[in-house]
């Protein structure tokens, strides 16, 4: 094996959305636990705060019993979210294999809305092929739900 097959590489999955919605609508929906349940996973003990530990919970696999360990990193609302993202298990080989990633949500206000990217960083390749491959097309998913979510916040507040 030559030394450039031995190193791990890195990836990053990256999604540019851009919605008809304002960012202070898109900002709610990425960082209310009650509505982060309805577009990606119920989080248990999570506040939009800086240095605070928060988890979710998914399938488990082998060694890892499915907690997805989550520490909020960077909080600039309306503009930047930041998470530290870290599950697995260093026994499991592909699902559940162990993953210390970090979530970014970047919003910025466009003329029809928001512009939202969202980063997940950090995939050591080919240890993460698998959590790679499946959350690549797990987060335009999730995308997708959060624009629904938002844009049902934003068809109650003007209800209201």
């Amino acid at each position: 094996m030559t030394d450039a097959a031995l190193k791990s590489d890195t990836q990053d999955i990256v999604v540019d959305e851009v919605f008809p919605h304002a960012p202070e609508t898109i900002w709610a929906a990425l960082t209310s636990g009650e509505l982060m349940a309805r577009w990606i996973m119920a989080p248990t003990g999570f506040e939009a705060v800086e240095g605070k530990q928060f988890t979710f919970q998914t399938t488990a696999a082998g060694a890892w019993d499915g907690v997805i360990r989550c520490q909020v990193l960077e909080v600039i609302p309306y503009e930047r979210f930041v998470y530290a993202w870290k599950g697995g298990h260093e026994g499991n080989v592909g699902y559940g294999s162990r993953l210390d990633t970090v979530v970014t949500f970047i919003l910025s206000r466009v003329e029809s809305g928001t512009r939202l990217r969202l980063i997940h960083s950090g995939f050591v390749l080919p240890k993460n092929d698998t959590a790679f491959r499946s959350m690549s097309e797990g987060w335009k998913k999730v995308v997708r739900n959060l624009d629904a979510v938002a844009a049902e916040q934003a068809t109650s507040k003007l209800r209201h």
